[in-house]
């Protein structure tokens, strides 16, 4: 017994101090928890501080900051007067707005290059006697040459006289404008109206020059009935078409049933169309042994595309459409766009705009 006694003691020592130990460090560590806590409550004291006082900062500027700059309006403010301007007709004859005063002018900046200004044609045309009937004279101030203008006119039954603007150069009221884009000038050449911009303003400003009906809330007028703008979405079935390729040669959407089509409208004259170009040719050779053909719809001139497929090296189909007629029905008019189709002719995803969305389209699928 005399012997255990002092072994117990040495344990009861050693568990006493066991236990002081783990308290000092269970003690340490909750301190190190809490002086972590304070540090962290004073933190979100000092942003929230921060944030409020810098709120209050931006909230009463210094007078060392500059104004905020307003974006001026575009084109010329209502009841300011439209700068005179002499252009060539159709016919070569000279002819000055200055011409027109005593009456009002419906002045319309237009080009036969312009999808919109094709697709609103018709609703112009049908105007015209009426804005005759209120006294508006129509006149066209165009982009191109004389032989494609009287073209666009005939088609569309215009009878107003089309200025031609010489190419690079720009009228002073529809300078940095693009098209379409419309004034109505009072008898004295002054803006009687807010400019109007595009499609759907334009010729709601012809309305209500000739006095027709104004359209109703969400009311699309003639020229956009049932035709969508922003390109066709994934799953509708892809509008067919059978158009001469650039040898004269028929090609068919149809054709290409059980295979994926990369349909890419483009345009000769326009610059992202050729630097695309190239990488459509890779993609073209790359895939001539599986189920994607490539397939471009061209516009314009014939003799310019063919030029511009030789020079560019383009062995895939290009066909040709006329004016926008395939552009309408796919709902879009810009370039370059595409779609890929699936080989059930299913449009398989939404419109591709500009080259990277495009060579996009075979990536991702």
């Amino acid at each position: 017994m005399e012997i255990l006694l002092p072994v117990i003691l040495g344990l009861l020592v050693v568990m006493v101090a066991g236990c002081w130990f783990a308290l000092f460090q269970v003690v340490r560590q909750q301190g190190r928890i809490l002086l972590r806590l304070d540090e962290i409550d004073a933190r979100t004291a000092m942003a929230v501080a921060n944030a409020v006082t810098n709120t209050a900062v931006d909230a009463v500027p210094t007078a060392m900051e500059a104004p905020v700059q307003e974006r001026p309006p575009l084109g010329i403010a209502v009841g300011a007067t439209v700068p005179e301007f002499r252009l060539r007709d159709v016919t070569g004859r000279m002819v000055a707005l200055e011409s027109y005063r005593g009456r009002r002018v419906l002045l319309v900046h237009w080009s036969t290059q312009c999808g919109f200004c094709d697709m609103m044609a018709p609703e112009l045309a049908a105007l015209q006697p009426a804005l005759q009937e209120q006294g508006v004279e129509l006149l066209l101030v165009s982009y191109g040459d004389a032989e494609a203008n009287i073209r666009m006119a005939s088609e569309y039954r215009f009878d107003a006289p089309v200025l031609l603007q010489k190419p690079g150069e720009t009228i002073a009221a529809f300078n940095s404008l693009g098209t379409p884009v419309a004034y109505l000038l009072d008898e004295e050449g002054r803006v009687a109206e807010s400019i109007a911009i595009g499609a759907e303003q334009v010729p709601a400003l012809a309305r209500r020059a000739a006095g027709a009906r104004v359209a109703l809330p969400g009311e699309r007028p003639l020229s956009e009935s049932r035709i969508p703008r922003d390109g066709l979405p994934a799953g509708t079935p892809a509008p067919d078409f059978t158009l001469p390729d650039l040898q004269g040669r028929t090609v068919s959407l149809q054709s290409y049933r059980g295979r994926r089509v990369l349909l890419v409208f483009s345009d000769p004259n326009c610059g992202p169309c050729d630097e695309l170009a190239p990488h459509l040719a890779r993609v073209h050779r790359e895939h001539l042994d599986n189920n994607l053909a490539v397939v471009m719809i061209g516009r314009g001139d014939l003799a310019e595309n063919q030029r511009k497929a030789t020079e560019l090296g383009l062995e895939f189909p290009v066909v040709m459409q006329e004016k926008w007629k395939l552009s309408k029905e796919y709902g879009i008019f810009a370039t370059p766009v595409g779609y890929l189709i699936d080989e059930n002719g299913v449009i398989q995803s939404d419109v591709a705009k500009g080259a990277g969305a495009i060579l996009s389209l075979v990536d991702e699928h």
